[in-house]
């Protein structure tokens, strides 16, 4: 499915590189003040509080706009000042930054193993499952930008195997987008929806290999590929829907293409509790979290290219979002508690397929 829109709407890096890492992605929307939940000024007004948000790149513009309706919102019901500090970056660095002490209130990132790290390291100790719709704050799918025109004729994944295509995708190590690339594509052909590719574990292992022969360079983050693409690199980026959307508002000419059978890519959103408790936050960040999951804000999500596991606001936006042929999710590969080792483990199937390919560029 070939779609043009206008919608409106790598390994063990230390923690010094994680904590700088997310701090370079600082972005302070208003002043600073030290966190806490219950500090009043002479007069008696509550002192402002700082709620520190991780999140990974691609929502960073849903997030700018949903911000400051919560600040609104929360001053009228309170009379209390929120300052965001933001941080964005690779969903897995993000992951492995507040892992190593970035101490981030909420974390918004871009699948749930990355969750997992912080719950078995015990920072997160709530049952954030337990929020509406699994917890997942927005949902995107596998998709592809190509050129404008689709001058290499790219319709489904069989054709990401044809010789002499450059092919953008992000670096599992460090990027959720990147495992949601890689097992979408596994699962499209042991579900078999890759022509000449036989559906099982060994015909998709040899199409990951075909494919990881075209990529010429794999970014840090989903954000970094398109921005490369962006750039004029490459033939086709393996990319989330909603950075394609979001690029064409932005009035970037390449076009959409949504391949037959594709994974559907969770998103989840959680309150850390080890510094929720710490800087005396934790009502704020509840706040937040719940209205994130109001209609009005699933709407802003999806004006930025990403579908809401709202079905009423989902209905309302189905034109902007076409359905998938074959739409599958984490659960084909049994979860990323299995998925995760089995696939991006150190001996996982991506790097013993890896191992074989040869003269792709890792940024970091």
């Amino acid at each position: 499915m070939n779609i043009r829109t206008k919608n409106t709407f790598f390994f063990g890096l230390t923690f010094v590189f994680y904590a700088l890492a997310a701090f370079t992605f600082l972005t302070w929307l208003t002043g600073c003040t030290p966190a806490g939940g219950s500090q009043t000024n002479e007069a008696g007004d509550k002192a402002p509080i700082t709620l520190i948000l991780a999140a990974y790149t691609t929502p960073r513009e849903a997030y700018r706009e949903l911000i400051p309706i919560f600040q609104e919102q929360w001053r009228e019901q309170t009379g209390q000042e929120v300052i965001f500090e933001e941080s964005y970056q690779a969903s897995g660095a993000q992951s492995r930054a507040v892992l190593e002490g970035f101490e981030a209130d909420i974390v918004a990132l871009s699948l749930e193993a990355d969750i997992i790290r912080l719950e078995d390291a015990g920072l997160i100790t709530n049952d954030w499952r337990s929020q509406p719709f699994g917890g997942m704050v927005s949902t995107s799918v596998v998709a592809f930008a190509v050129r404008e025109g689709n001058p290499n004729g790219i319709q489904d994944w069989a054709d990401l195997a044809q010789p002499g295509l450059e092919i953008l995708t992000p670096n599992p190590k460090t990027s959720g987008g990147a495992m949601w690339n890689i097992l979408g594509l596994l699962g499209a052909v042991q579900r078999g929806h890759v022509e000449g590719f036989s559906a099982d574990d060994a015909g998709a292992q040899d199409f990951l290999l075909a494919v990881l022969e075209n990529v010429t360079v794999m970014d840090k983050s989903a954000r970094d590929s398109i921005i490369n693409y962006e750039k004029g690199i490459g033939d086709v980026a393996i990319t989330y829907e909603n950075e394609v959307l979001v690029g064409q508002q932005a009035g970037q000419t390449y076009e959409l293409v949504l391949p037959t059978s594709t994974m559907q890519i969770d998103n989840p959103i959680a309150i850390v509790d080890t510094y929720v408790d710490k800087h005396g936050t934790r009502e704020v960040a509840e706040a937040f979290i719940e209205f994130l999951f109001t209609p009005e804000s699933q709407e802003v999500f999806a004006k930025y290219g990403l579908r809401s596991p709202d079905p009423a606001v989902a209905e309302k936006t189905a034109d902007v979002y076409p359905p998938i042929t074959d739409l599958f999710t984490i659960a084909h590969f049994g979860g990323w508690k299995e998925a995760t080792p089995t696939y991006f483990g150190e001996t996982g199937i991506f790097y013993k397929v890896f191992a074989q390919v040869t003269g792709i560029t890792i940024t970091e």
